[in-house]
């Protein structure tokens, strides 16, 4: 999946007041949208997890969610990309889980 827009996805991650969709595009060219859970840093790398407004669509049920790593291209713009390493997506989602508990989210 590709982001495509011309705000830098980051600034668009970390704006509290975006409340738009991010939307991917698949190797198609069909666009999905999708809604920001949570910003996770994790040593040097920051993650998101979004959840697909149509979860349907990629074959997930409602309570599904996505990790996606922040990259930079070679002008220094950001973009994500799908978390494929199991390892790291878990750590990611531990993380989460961990803030919600922190802030006695059940």
């Amino acid at each position: 999946m590709k982001y495509i827009d011309e705000r830098d996805v980051l600034e668009m991650l970390l704006d509290e007041e975006c409340d738009e969709p991010i939307k991917m595009y698949d190797a198609e060219g069909e666009c999905i949208e999708f809604e920001q859970v949570a910003i996770i840093p994790i040593e040097d790398d920051i993650y998101a997890i979004m959840h697909p407004l149509d979860p349907e669509c990629l074959g997930m049920s409602y309570s599904d969610a996505l990790v996606f790593k922040v990259e930079y291209d070679e002008n220094g713009s950001s973009y994500l990309v799908v978390e494929t390493d199991d390892d790291i997506a878990e750590q990611v989602f531990e993380a989460y889980y961990q803030l919600l508990d922190e802030a006695g989210v059940e």
